[in-house]
């Protein structure tokens, strides 16, 4: 599967993760947000620049129950709890925030 973006090919897995971290840009997300039925909002840019962060930082996605744990402490409890995140993302936050952010499928996510 590919994206045909500013003239270039961006490879995709099967599920829609991009092949190559360097292919991510924020035009790539709303791509990728627009494929996948969500209107990126302020709060999702805040989550999907959060799990880019988290992941650069420490070469490893986190799980599920870590991921939310650190959106907590990062913007407080309003954001970092699992209803917050699963209006923003309703297929599952950390697998759609990582997609978007170009990030690899989080190993936990099936």
């Amino acid at each position: 599967m590919a994206l045909k973006r500013l003239g270039k090919d961006i490879v995709l897995t099967d599920e829609g993760f991009l092949c190559n971290l360097r292919d991510w840009s924020p035009d790539i997300a709303y791509v990728l947000a627009e494929n996948n039925g969500i209107q990126m909002t302020d709060a999702h840019w805040e989550i999907v620049d959060y799990a880019r962060s988290y992941y650069l930082t420490y070469k490893h996605l986190p799980n599920t129950r870590v991921f939310i744990k650190g959106v907590k402490k990062t913007f407080g409890p309003d954001k970092g709890n699992s209803l917050y995140l699963h209006r923003l993302f309703p297929e599952g936050p950390l697998r759609y925030a990582c997609k978007l952010a170009g990030l690899p499928k989080p190993p936990t996510c099936l």
